[in-house]
């Protein structure tokens, strides 16, 4: 993976105002990352990436051009390359309109952050997938590996940011259909954590072989994993907080905006660095906040406010990508003790994953999706019967509102799982949730 001083060399011969430029900006994605594939608990592909991907910006009054490059790793060839892709940027500044909404830094800043984590060779993921999954069947994929993201301009601002994480995805298959799906993820691996959470799924096999128990349309208690809580967060996260949906009316967070709607008090959610694998820094090099607080105690506080929002509607820049959705979005832990969640479910639905949702009122933050994998009819504390899939149509402003009954006191770190182009750094971290009156419709 390119490092360091390759890259500052890069930068200091790129990131000046020659040509008549007001500014140059270089912004490098890069990675070294390991990839298995397994099925029936055997190897079914292994292979590693090593990319970086380097975007060269220059700005010339309100005018900006920017260009993507791969690098080679080849110090004197990429440094030809982006030399020359420069000075096809720069000249075509004469052919783009003015942007209204362009913004910038005003100052230089410097930033670092350097995370080795504890990952695991190739051969110890093998070798405990072997040890673990004996007799099972077991499919899954692991991505582990150091990711970088490193920022120069021409103000002599400088950003390093290089992680190391890994993420492991798999299901237990029971038959057909029926499988119980769990994950591993973090920047310190573990091979007996890992082993046990194995375990743990496997322990829900036999209830799956169990005949199905289909609920009718109706309201049912229901304890949300984390996995599931993810998924619900998710949704929020692309059409809520961020200040152009506030500001346009579009964010389905609007009520809750407008104070028509509040959550329960135990509901408070950030934008929280800390928390995550995030930057930062943004592409345009804004230094971003360690937290932004989006709901604090039930209620509306700040949004996600990128550097072309804030030039649009005079706020304050906090470090928003450019579609302002969170990259490090934590939902505070609550008072529930989850050592032991069917306990404290009761008796009702333990909700182990989502998918496919969407909205089926975004104005009114009215979800609707469908149950997935292991999920569980629960009779006081024991769970008694898988439950068929199910479609749910509810508000998450009432879910989270008058239906929380509460919040885990354990939040879970739950990575961006996807692999399009480059892995990703965006995660959330969130407890489950117990929640009353969970609307399930067929």
């Amino acid at each position: 993976m390119i490092g360091r001083a390759e890259f500052e060399a890069l930068a200091d011969a790129v990131c000046h105002t020659t040509g008549g430029l007001d500014r140059c900006l270089l912004l490098l994605h890069a990675e070294a990352s390991s990839f298995i594939r397994f099925n029936g608990a055997q190897v079914r592909q292994a292979t590693g990436v090593e990319q970086a991907h380097a975007t060269v910006t220059v700005v010339r009054g309100r005018r900006r051009v920017e260009a993507r490059v791969t690098l080679s790793g080849r110090p004197a060839h990429d440094l030809a390359l982006l030399q020359r892709e420069r000075a096809l940027a720069v000249a075509a500044l004469d052919d783009v309109a003015d942007d209204p909404h362009l913004l910038l830094p005003d100052a230089p800043a410097r930033s670092e952050r350097i995370d080795p984590g504890r990952l695991p060779e190739a051969g110890e993921v093998v070798r405990r997938v072997v040890e673990a999954a004996a007799g099972l069947d077991f499919v899954g994929f692991y991505a582990g590996g150091p990711m970088l993201r490193a920022f120069a301009d021409s103000l002599g601002s400088r950003h390093w940011h290089q992680v190391e994480s890994f993420h492991f995805d798999w299901c237990l298959v029971q038959s057909a259909d029926k499988a119980v799906k769990s994950f591993y993820a973090g920047t310190r691996w573990d091979g007996d954590e890992f082993a046990r959470r194995v375990a743990a799924g496997a322990a829900q096999l036999p209830l799956l072989a169990l005949p199905p128990r289909r609920l009718e349309p109706g309201a049912y208690r229901s304890w949300f994993a984390p996995a599931a809580m993810a998924e619900l967060l998710g949704t929020v996260a692309w059409a809520g907080l961020g200040a152009r949906g506030r500001r346009t009316g579009t964010s389905s967070l609007m009520r809750l905006a407008h104070r028509d709607a509040v959550l329960s008090p135990e509901f408070s959610l950030d934008e929280n660095l800390a928390e995550g694998l995030a930057p930062a820094f943004t592409a345009e090099g804004f230094v971003r906040p360690p937290r932004v607080s989006l709901v604090e105690r039930g209620l509306a506080t700040d949004t996600l406010n990128s550097a072309r929002s804030a030039q649009e509607y005079g706020l304050p820049a906090n470090g928003a990508n450019a579609n302002e959705t969170p990259e490090a979005l934590a939902l505070a832990p609550g008072r529930l003790n989850v050592s032991d969640p069917l306990a404290t479910l009761g008796t009702g639905l333990y909700v182990s994953n989502l998918w496919y949702l969407n909205y089926s009122d975004r104005l009114a933050c009215r979800m609707t999706g469908l149950t997935r994998f292991a999920c569980l009819w629960v009779e006081d504390g024991r769970p008694v019967a898988p439950v068929t899939v199910m479609r749910f149509d509810d508000s998450f402003l009432r879910m989270f509102g008058e239906g929380l009954l509460g919040l885990g006191d354990q939040a879970e770190l739950i990575p961006e799982s996807g692999t399009y182009n480059e892995r990703q750094l965006m995660s959330i971290s969130t407890p489950g949730a117990l929640v009353e009156g969970w609307r399930l419709t067929l």
